[in-house]
């Protein structure tokens, strides 16, 4: 049976390369998911299935019951360690195809940077979109950010959860919720913080306190 995205929505995106092994991105993790993150996105494409495989289900003992796992792009792997769903990026499979290969097991998340993209992907029929880049970040250094503005446009053309990514921190976040997201993505936030479960409690306050003030469901102060 699939799960339901959460609202609000603090995603962890993980990154071998700030963490530097594998033991450090399943302690950091852990650590995050005790401070408020509820979704883990594990992204590591350059590891092998194998090695993939290995990692997600470490992961998945680190969020079971506390955290939804997200695989990118692998939908055997994502099947494979019981994963909640898997990440799709605007060239990957077409969600038919990775729901059809998950037999409707999996929730399916789809990467977009537009609203034209966010309207392709709600009618393919994804569960939630992810949607950058929001604000400058070093990971893409030669990516135009679009601001709350792409947010904005997005939440007002498409019926989806919306987690924002690109450049968020705790000083950020609540200009991402308001503007009508359902949560947020980071990755450096997070895990290359000194304290990666103070990291994530104080994001998620900023997303708790923002969210009764999301566009169209209150007024902004």
């Amino acid at each position: 049976m699939k799960g339901r995205i959460p609202a609000p929505c603090l995603c962890l995106v993980t990154s071998l390369s700030v963490c530097g092994d594998a033991a450090t991105l399943v302690e950091r993790t852990g650590a995050a998911v005790r401070g408020g993150v509820n979704m883990v996105q594990l992204r590591e494409k350059e590891l092998s299935g194998g090695d993939l495989l290995e990692l997600a289900l470490r992961l998945r003992e680190a969020t079971q019951g506390q955290a939804l796992l997200f695989v990118n792009e692998r939908v055997d792997v994502a099947m494979a360690c019981g994963a909640d769903g898997v990440q799709l990026g605007e060239r990957a499979l077409p969600v038919e195809a990775a729901r059809r290969l998950s037999s409707g097991k999996l929730l399916i998340g789809r990467s977009v940077h537009s609203a034209e993209g966010a309207l392709e992907a709600e009618e393919a029929g994804s569960d939630v979109l992810t949607v950058g880049t929001v604000f400058a970040t070093a990971s893409h250094p030669g990516i135009r950010p679009g601001g709350v503005a792409l947010i904005e446009e997005v939440a007002s053309r498409v019926g989806l959860p919306l987690l924002g990514i690109g450049g968020i921190e705790a000083g950020n976040a609540a200009q991402v919720i308001r503007a009508g997201a359902s949560g947020v993505a980071v990755i450096r936030a997070v895990l290359a913080a000194p304290d990666p479960e103070e990291a994530a409690r104080a994001l998620w306050q900023a997303i708790s306190l923002s969210w009764p003030c999301r566009s169209g469901q209150g007024e902004t102060p």
